[in-house]
């Protein structure tokens, strides 16, 4: 072999180590920045007003109207306006896709499911009210695909889909 050959074996193969690596580190990078979206969303659903606000939805009737709902609430409608501000920030990253919509569904797709279905006359009221639609666009948006993806493959408990998980 020639010296310029044996150079040019060397440079091809330093180039091709160099992308691996550099592709190996692009993975560690997103799985780290899956990592730190996982977290901040787990501190958005830890706040008093967001959990007081779960509670709130699974006593509330359905089709309240805005009126209705916000004499029953009081003061404590500030925890639905929480939940809405939480799921309308998370509606915004899952579409940038700043955050995946399968971690979203794991957190949080049986609040979201129900407080769509109960709160649903609540924004119309609003948007209509407000003379603008993009109130909540973002809530309604994640609402509508997360309901979307469960009724084509119903949700299965974690306790029942990985109940064979090892340590």
């Amino acid at each position: 072999m020639t010296l310029p050959i044996v150079i040019s074996m060397i440079s091809t193969t330093a180039i091709v180590t160099g992308v691996f690596f550099a592709l190996l580190q692009l993975r560690l990078m997103n799985r780290q920045r899956a990592r730190e979206s996982a977290l901040q969303m787990l501190h958005s659903f830890r706040t008093p007003d967001f959990l007081e606000a779960i509670n709130i939805v699974f006593d509330l009737p359905e089709n309240l109207s805005r009126r209705e709902l916000e004499e029953r609430l009081g003061n404590k409608m500030q925890c639905i306006l929480v939940l809405f501000g939480t799921f309308e920030s998370l509606g915004i990253l899952v579409y940038r896709r700043d955050i995946d919509i399968e971690m979203v569904e794991d957190f949080s797709s049986g609040i979201l499911i129900l407080s769509g279905r109960k709160l649903r006359r609540y924004i119309d009221e609003y948007r209509k009210t407000g003379n603008r639609e993009t109130y909540y666009e973002w809530y309604q948006w994640l609402h509508e695909q997360v309901a979307r993806r469960e009724a084509a493959n119903p949700s299965v408990p974690a306790f029942v889909a990985h109940k064979d998980w090892r340590e």
